[in-house]
This record gives structure tokens, sequence and C-alpha cells, in this order.
């Protein structure tokens, strides 16, 4: 066996070997997607639509209180600060539409970077049909960056287009060797990005949340009815509050 035929084959099982590790990792990242989305949707059910109420009560209770007392700037201020956490709340449950975001700002530097994509990846430079479909693709994710005004995204793009291994077209060992290396080197890339994703992932609270709880319902307890609980019971103290405070304004009329 030639020495350049030995490196092929040690470089091919390298490559199979990363792509069964980015292969798992990817399957764990989404895995733990679906579960978090699971789990929200679980836990807006059940203590989510809760809070929503009773941040509701409690904008309804500053309100009422700044409306004994028009003058005092603090008051107001409360009540309109109570008011956007009961807004935020909604949103989070998905009770109400949230706000659109602003749309991006396309910079003088976002349109230079675009330029310089749309030169090197324009499927208009193809010599082949595969490799139009290749391009089509690239600068499909392009587009869809600079609709978000992302600049990171298309220089990522751009730098993975000049390493892409299936930019390599011929069937030499030379050119298989290249498409190998250029392969693993990108395998390594996604390895790393998915370990920082998941990394990510379990520092966000609502992944914390559902580790502890499904740490306790493993032990024999259920956190969130309990704390469902606990919520209903402030939402009933809220009420009277609430009440009381109207009774008060009409005592004044």
């Amino acid at each position: 066996m030639l020495p350049e035929e030995y490196e092929l084959n040690r470089l091919e099982s390298e490559q199979a070997t990363l792509e069964d590790q980015v292969a798992s990792d990817e399957l764990t990242l989404e895995t733990l997607k679906a579960e978090s989305a699971q789990f929200e949707y679980h836990y807006y059910q059940t203590v989510g639509l809760l809070y929503v109420e009773l941040d509701r009560l409690i904008a309804q209770i500053a309100r009422a209180e700044a409306g004994l007392d028009l003058d005092n700037a603090k008051a107001q201020a409360e009540a309109e600060a109570a008011e956007e956490q009961a807004r935020k709340t909604a949103e989070e449950a998905g009770v109400v539409e949230k706000q659109p975001p602003p749309p991006p700002e396309i910079t003088p530097e976002l349109k230079q970077t675009f330029r310089q994509a749309a030169k090197l990846m324009h499927p208009d430079r193809a010599t082949t049909d595969a490799e139009r479909d290749r391009r089509n693709i690239i600068m499909a994710k392009v587009n869809v960056a600079y609709a978000k005004g992302d600049q990171a995204t298309i220089e990522k793009l751009i730098i993975e287009f000049g390493q892409d291994p299936e930019a390599i077209t011929g069937g030499d060992i030379v050119s298989r060797l290249v498409k190998t290396i250029r392969r693993i080197a990108q395998l390594r890339r996604r390895a790393t990005e998915v370990e920082q994703e998941i990394t990510l992932l379990k520092q966000n609270e609502l992944i914390e949340l559902m580790t502890t709880i499904t740490e306790a319902k493993a032990l024999g307890g259920d956190p969130l009815a309990d704390l469902a609980q606990q919520i209903m019971q402030q939402i009933s103290e809220r009420k009277i509050e609430l009440e009381m405070i109207r009774q008060r304004r009409m005592a004044r009329v």
C-alpha cells in the first residue's frame, strides 16, 4: 500500500468516527430541545397561566392604589411597572401575542459582507448542475442571514464555503485526501458548536428548573403541583385585596 493510500485510509477512519460522534451529539442536542419544549408547555399549562392571573391582579391592585392618589408619582410609576410585568408574563405564557422585534439595521458593513458572499458563491459561477445546487443552498442561507441583519453568520458561511469538502470533485487519491481533510475539519467545527450549544442550553433557567423538578419527581415529590397551590393561594389573597381597595374608592365617592 502506498503511503498516501495508508494516510487516506487512516483519515477516512477518523472521519467515520467523527461522523458517529457528531450524530450522537446532535441527537443529544435535539432531544434536550424537544424535552425542554415539552416541559415549557407543561410548565405554562400548570403554573404559567396562574402567574398570568396573579400578575394581572397585582397590576390591577397597583393601578387601583394609584387611582386613590393621582398626584403620587411613585404610585403611578409602580402601576406602570406592574402592568408591564403583567404584559410580559402573558407574552411568555402565550396568552397574548408577543410584540414583533424591530427590523434589523442594514449597515454598510453588512452590505459589503453580502456583496463579498454573492461574488464568491453566486450560482451563476457554477460549471456543473451539482455545483449550482450547492451554491443555491448556501446563497439561500446568506439571504436569510442578510434579512436578519446577521453579519456574523454571513462571514461564517464565506469561510465555510472556501473550506467545503463538496467543492472537491476529483476521484484521484489526492482529491480524496483533500476532501477527507476538509470534511474532518468541518466535523470538528460542528462537534465544538454542538458542545457549546448543549452547554448554553443546560445553563438556561428553564432547563435547570426542568432538571430540578425531574429529580424531585424521582424522589416522589411534585414541585409544580405544590407551586400551583401556592400561587392559587396568592391569587385568592390578591382578589380580596383588590376588592378592599375598590370598596375604599367607592367610599370616597
